[in-house]
Formats: structure tokens, sequence, C-alpha cells
């Protein structure tokens, strides 16, 4: 094989060490074999350009497989959390007009659907397959689903040229080369992996290796055993591995940097993660609808912890007020995006598509400030901001506060109903394995940080929080959870 198929070109590197998982291992020929024969075999049932092809997998090498054979022939991928009831698979599937599943048994299956067991794929080409056109730029590559945290999820349609220039970006913000490893800790339902663990290490003609699922002492075991140079991961992660115990430098050893996505991070955790690890942990920040990340601190320069960075290259970074204006710098505002990006739009939603992308420019329903160097800031969602007798209320202010005490790693403020003011904020913390706090200690902890209208009313010590299917902290599980708290 000589010829480049489309924008990932796998086949050059012949026995290069590609991807693995805890069952399979491939070199760059072997898994360009499987994507032309999956692609064949794709083609084989019918499968055409614009088709849609689903995975309904854990973690594995065939679900990236799949993704590229989609591609080879012009098909858009939509990867399915494996985690869903049959009812919410059934719903992305039927709404993404799904034309063949892949799972690991039969099921999914439905009118004009056809579904393939993974253990059953075609690993080789026939010797006469020749495959078709590579898609275009502009094509639909992928479908992520939205959490659907405000309602029914919701398909993001990212292009062929979305997911080339984030990987590309990826690749030279990083500064990966052929000699990058990537462990992969995060769902490849998720554009986050897909981006910067899988196509990202691809383009560089680096390695990734698969992860089973996810806990601290087999996350060492793995960097130990298979020495990769970085993972990407969110911030409960990052809050488990620091609170091992006997943790030092040497178990992160082979690593040189690592990044914490999809959820903001507080100063303290990630000053905890960077002095335990040591090795830089940069923070950025981005949505599925601007495929992955629009924002990222730098390895190598300045790392303001804190802030989410600057903007990607390529991408415009802009804050503005109620009415659409750019305000000044330091000033809060929503956070806006434009660059190449930027999402085609839902599927099949077009008056949600023009309320989010309004000449060409990803509103993206956060609140954020830049400071003069063009560093972000994220202050919070539009959506959770607290109004409190009039007063708003931003609950990562007061997520942040909580933060400072060491017994505490993680937590999440929302808005309960009140009769007099309105709103008040109520905390869930959670805290670290073998401390103990109470409600008291931690009210007393933010006497001195925040003002009196901004703290929590009520204080709940919990054992874990609740999370979508992203791993995000659910904070409509956490509202739709609380009764009207009294004044306090």
């Amino acid at each position: 094989m000589t010829s480049t198929y489309f924008a990932w070109d796998l086949t050059h590197r012949d026995d290069a060490p590609c991807v693995r998982d805890d069952v399979l291992a491939l070199d760059y020929a072997g898994f360009a074999r499987r994507v032309e024969g999956l692609a064949e075999q794709l083609t084989s049932l019918g499968v055409r350009r614009g088709d849609v092809v689903a995975t309904f997998l854990p973690n594995r090498v065939e679900l990236l497989v799949t993704l590229m054979a989609a591609w080879r022939i012009g098909a858009v991928a939509t990867p399915v959390n494996p985690a869903f009831t049959s009812e919410e698979a059934e719903y992305q599937l039927a709404d993404s007009g799904t034309r063949v599943v892949i799972g690991t048994s039969a099921g999914g299956s439905g009118p004009g659907r056809v579904h393939l067991v993974a253990d059953e794929l075609a690993t080789a080409p026939s010797p006469g397959w020749r495959g078709s056109d590579p898609p275009a730029a502009d094509d639909d590559a992928l479908l992520v689903y939205t959490s659907g945290s405000t309602g029914r999820p919701k398909g993001v349609r990212l292009s062929h040229g979305n997911l080339h220039y984030m990987a590309s970006t990826m690749v030279t913000h990083f500064g990966l080369t052929e000699a990058d490893h990537a462990l992969l800790v995060l769902p490849l339902f998720h554009v986050n992996a897909i981006c910067i663990s899988f196509l990202a290490p691809m383009l560089a003609g680096g390695q990734l290796s698969i992860t089973g699922r996810f806990s601290p002492s087999r996350f060492f075991d793995d960097v130990a055993r298979l020495t990769p140079t970085y993972f990407s991961a969110v911030p409960t992660i990052y809050a488990l591995l620091v609170s091992q115990d006997g943790l030092t430098a040497e178990a992160t050893g082979p690593l040189r940097f690592a990044v914490c996505g999809a959820a903001p991070i507080s100063r303290e955790l990630l000053d905890r993660v960077e002095g335990a690890f040591g090795i830089p942990v940069v923070e950025g920040y981005g949505l599925t609808e601007g495929t992955c990340a629009s924002a990222c601190n730098p390895i190598d320069g300045v790392r303001k912890l804190g802030t989410v960075g600057p903007a990607l290259p390529g991408q415009q970074i802009v804050i503005v007020d109620e009415q659409g204006a750019e305000v000044p710098v330091g000033e809060i505002g929503e956070v806006v995006i434009s660059g190449p990006n930027v999402m085609r739009g839902y599927l099949n939603r077009s008056e949600e598509t023009a309320a989010t992308i309004v000449d060409g420019r990803l509103h993206t329903g956060d609140v954020g400030r830049l400071d003069e160097d063009g560093y972000l800031t994220l202050v919070d969602r539009i959506k959770d901001m607290i109004i409190r007798g009039g007063e708003n209320i931003y609950p990562k202010e007061i997520e942040n506060a909580l933060a400072t005490h060491p017994d505490v790693l993680e937590c999440a403020v929302v808005g309960a109903p009140d009769e007099l003011y309105g709103e008040l904020p109520v905390a869930f913390v959670v805290p670290y394995p073998h401390r103990g706090v109470d409600a008291e200690v931690l009210g007393d902890h933010l006497a001195d940080r925040l003002a009196k209208i901004k703290r929590p009313s009520i204080i709940h010590i919990v054992d874990e929080l609740p999370r979508n299917p992203v791993g995000k902290i659910d904070k409509p599980a956490l509202r739709s959870g609380l009764r009207s708290p009294q004044t306090a």
C-alpha cells in the first residue's frame, strides 16, 4: 500500500508501532490493512459517502479502525457511549440515521440498519480492492453527541477539515514527534480523546496505548510498563491520582507533559499535581462544537495557572456583552470563538445552529475574561449562574474558594430555589480519602475568602458527585435533587 487515501496517511510508516490495547497491538501497516479491510466490508454492506456508521464499543483498537474505515469511504462516524441504556443508544442511532452499528455483541439493529460484531470484522482487504476517492475537507467526518444536560442530546457535525486542523494544531502546540506515545484514559465517544490522544499522535507518526477501565493503580502500572510520553485527563482523574499514598515523581518518569481539559481544574489541584508528577500539566479549554480545543497553556513558555491559556493558532477568542459587542480587556462576558475549528452545525437542528453560530462565530455559553496577554480565565457557564436577590453569583468562584481547603478533593455548587431570595448557593463537597472534614469547618474556611452573599447556604459532604456520560459533574442532577433550603 503506497497511496494516501485520506488526510490521515498511515501507509508510509510500515512497521512502526501504531496502536495497542489489552488484547491487540498493531504497527502502522497492520492498522492500515484493517482499515482497508473494514472499508471494503462496509462498502459491501451498501455504506456510501455520507452514510453514518456507529460504534457501540468500549475503548479498543476496533473502535479506531471503524472511525478511519468510515472516513476511508466518505462515511460519517458516530461513537455511542457503551454505557448507554438501549433507549439512550437508540435515540442516537435513530437521530443520526445510522446504517451500520459495530458493537461487542448482536443488538442495536433497526429498520435499514445492520449490526456487526467487532471480533468478526475483516482484517485485510481483497487483493483487488481500490476503494473510492478520499472525502473533501468540508465533508462531515464525525457526529459527536452532546451530553444532553440542557435537553435531548444534539449531534455535532465535525468535518474532516475541523479534525485535521485540530490534530495538526495539537501536534504543533505540544511539539509531538514520532517519539511520542499517548496513553488513552478518556472515553473515545468524546472528541478530546479522539483529537488529542488518537489523531494527533497518528499525524505525528507516534503511537497510542489504550488502557482498560481507569483506576489509579492501573494508571501507574501502565505508565511503568508502556512508558508513554503524555496523556490527557479530566480534573477528577488528576485528583484521584494525586491522592495515592507514596506517590513520587519516579512513578511518572516517562511522561514529559500532561493535558487537563473537559472541565475546569482549580489552581490548588493543578499545583498539587505538578508538584507530585514533576511535569508540566497544561490546562486547555474547548467545546465539542469547537472540535475539542480553543485555548491552551503552552508546555514551554508562560503558563498562567488559573487560566486556560491563549487562543490556539488560527482561532480568535473575544469576550462580548449581552448585545454581542466586545468588552474591554479584563471585563467579563460571553466567550465567543471563531476559526477553522467551528463545527458545521447541529444535525437537523437549523434553529439551534443559527442561535449558536452567529456570523461564523461560536457562542459558547461560557463566561470569561481575557487579560492583556490574551490568556483566558473562565468564570462560569451562563446557565449555571445563580441570581440571589438580584445579585449574580458564579458557582466557580465558590468552588475555587472551597478547593483551597487541603481536605477538599472536588466540589460543585448549584443554585437552589428560595422563596425570599429566588436562589441560594448550595455546595456539595467530596473530601480526600481517609480525611474528615465537616460543613462547619468549610464554612469557617470560606468566611475570609468570600462575601457573605456568595457563601453557600448549605454545604453537603458527599462520597461522590454525579457525572454525565463524558465524566463532567452533572449539575442538573444536583439541582433536580434539591429541595428549597432555608436561609442560613
